[in-house]
């Protein structure tokens, strides 16, 4: 596979890692109860990106635009799950005492944030065959491609939190705290809506 192959690759999957989105929020609001739970959530995400990515390759997510039932059915799912988080940080005490949870249950919601994404999917689809080159077509190239956009992804995730846990004193204040609980909340909220409104 050409170099400027890999190297466009790599710098698309970068700014598609900048969008902010529902992972964003996640890590965000689990950035709240420390670099452990941050982590874990990031685990989660990506283990749901590699997924994702690996049914692309392999041309099986193309289930989804073959199947509208499915496509509605885990964009339902999803949207549900991401209301449920927001709801539930926006309904939250907030306070400093509380126990952060268990790194299990920050790997689920990174998990099931993304596997629960059928826009993921599609995205996969339309994305990875773009860099492909000309007469190299074919799953191992693409599964190339796969674990380099789960790399890029993580790299910037390791990232967000690294930077998040240099100022974990100030995220640890109260207030601070219970903003950016609201804060997440309320986008992880409206993404879930948004989802559910967006049937494409």
């Amino acid at each position: 596979m050409p170099l400027e192959n890999i190297v466009a690759f790599v710098a698309a999957s970068f700014l598609i890692a900048l969008s902010p989105g529902p992972g964003t929020a996640v890590v965000l609001r689990q950035s709240v109860h420390g670099r452990r739970a941050a982590l874990a959530t990031v685990s989660g995400m990506e283990v749901g990106v590699a997924c994702w990515a690996v049914a692309a390759a392999l041309g099986l997510s193309v289930l989804l635009t073959a199947s509208e039932i499915a496509y509605h059915g885990l964009r339902i799912a999803g949207a549900a799950f991401l209301i449920y988080l927001g709801v539930k940080a926006l309904v939250g005490k907030g306070r400093p005492t509380d126990e952060p949870p268990p790194a299990s249950r920050a790997f689920r919601s990174g998990l099931v944030v993304n596997l629960a994404n059928p826009k993921l999917g599609v995205f996969a689809i339309s994305f990875l065959p773009q860099f492909v080159p000309a007469g190299q077509a074919g799953k191992g190239v693409l599964l190339l491609l796969a674990v380099l956009w789960v790399v890029v992804d993580t790299v910037w995730y390791l990232v967000v939190v690294a930077v998040l846990h240099t100022v974990r004193r100030w995220l640890g204040r109260p207030r601070v705290r219970t903003a950016l609980e609201k804060l997440s909340g309320g986008v992880l909220l409206a993404l879930g809506v948004r989802l559910v409104l967006d049937p494409r």
